[in-house]
């Protein structure tokens, strides 16, 4: 109990929005290369053998990379009740389809050598593409969504009302961040089936890569154009009440606000270092991938994904979802969060099993660490 009087609430707030962060980091850079590469499947392989070593550079770890995923959503509905309220009914039909392709990967892993058919491959080989585009694009799509600010409101009463709809969340600008998510994903998955593969599918792998690496480049550089010029950010007009109950309404926000997003990168230089970060890994990336350093080319890919991840937080702090409807509803690190001692026990839980989690999977990737190659398929009976 000492701990938890030494932790004030505003201090646990700010950790759990870290965490966050860092949930869906892990989340991206893991299981994104799983995405990418289910994205990168019909592309980068031409016959069965190759499409069957594809799938098995991700086979063993696809599950366990998905625990940041099943980790990110449990942060969010115990940390932070009242985005998991708003996201998961505002966002109910994207989230539905994201889901329906997430359930589409294991799916067409088991099934899909079930039966020695052509056809019957070909289509679950385009439900794991599907499996890997979709939620890639979905994820991008939401947070260029919630960099505009998403229609919402609470009533008077503290109960969330959705004023948005599907189409809607589909314009440009979110469709553009939804690109740039596509885009960095298969630059990382296709880093990692140069890693995981040789001959032509690595060869294959590594063209597509560098494509989706240069188009990360510029389609992230050109959002960060049209949120400074045309996108209109949000403002905290009150001073906040960082240690009070969770209540959005009892602040005042003033929308409209032109570069209100690049406000933290002046008042804070060293938050550059976020889109720095994104930029200077996918730079890397490309090098790495020009000069076939396989394994830090997985990284500079990776550090990519968490620079271009954590420069959407460093802009946006402390608002978590804007409300283009009702400013003053925007739900924010100081006003969105449960309990100080809901917060309390949860941190002591990840403190305990994140580590375990951790050395958990970097046992599974040591002992399922080396190249794929066709007599691993050909010859052996645990091949999906």
């Amino acid at each position: 109990m000492i701990l938890h009087t030494l932790l004030d609430y505003d201090v646990l707030r700010v950790i759990w929005w870290l965490l966050l962060g860092v949930l869906l980091i892990g989340f991206a850079v893991t299981d994104g290369f799983d995405l990418g590469v289910g994205t990168l499947l019909p592309f980068v392989a031409r016959d069965d053998v190759e499409r069957r070593i594809v799938i098995n550079t991700i086979g063993p770890v696809w599950e366990g990379n998905q625990v940041w995923l099943v980790l990110g959503g449990g942060a969010i509905f115990a940390a932070w009740p009242h985005i998991y309220a708003m996201s998961f009914s505002g966002f109910y039909l994207a989230m539905f389809a994201t889901l329906f392709a997430l359930i589409l990967r294991p799916v067409g892993f088991k099934y899909r050598s079930k039966h020695d058919s052509a056809a019957w491959r070909s289509t679950w080989d385009w439900a794991l593409f599907i499996g890997g585009f979709v939620p890639a694009l979905i994820f991008g799509v939401a947070i260029g969504n919630v960099l505009q600010g998403v229609p919402f409101h609470f009533t008077d009463d503290m109960r969330m009302v959705y004023e948005g709809s599907f189409f809607g969340l589909l314009n440009p600008f979110a469709v553009l961040c939804g690109l740039v998510s596509v885009a960095m994903l298969v630059m990382h998955g296709g880093a990692w089936l140069a890693l995981k593969t040789d001959g032509a599918v690595a060869d294959r792998s590594r063209r597509c890569a560098t494509w989706a690496g240069v188009a990360t480049i510029v389609l992230y550089a050109l959002a960060g154009v049209l949120l400074w010029t045309l996108v209109s950010g949000y403002q905290l007009t009150s001073a906040p009440v960082t240690d009070g109950p969770s209540n959005p309404l009892v602040k005042t926000v003033a929308t409209g606000v032109a570069g209100a997003w690049f406000a933290n990168y002046q008042a804070h230089p060293w938050t550059l270092l976020a889109p720095a970060l994104g930029f200077a890994g996918a730079v890397l990336a490309l090098l790495g991938l020009r000069m076939r350093w396989e394994g830090v080319t997985v990284v500079f890919s990776g550090l990519s994904i968490a620079g271009i991840i954590a420069s959407v937080g460093a802009s946006m702090f402390p608002f978590i979802v804007p409300s283009s409807t009702d400013p003053r509803s925007a739900l924010m690190v100081w006003d969105a969060s449960s309990s100080h001692l809901t917060l309390f026990i949860m941190l002591v839980c990840a403190v305990i099993f994140v580590p375990l989690i951790l050395a958990y999977t970097a046992w599974v990737y040591r002992v399922m660490w080396g190249k794929v190659r066709p007599r691993d398929i050909t010859h052996g009976d645990h091949a999906y």
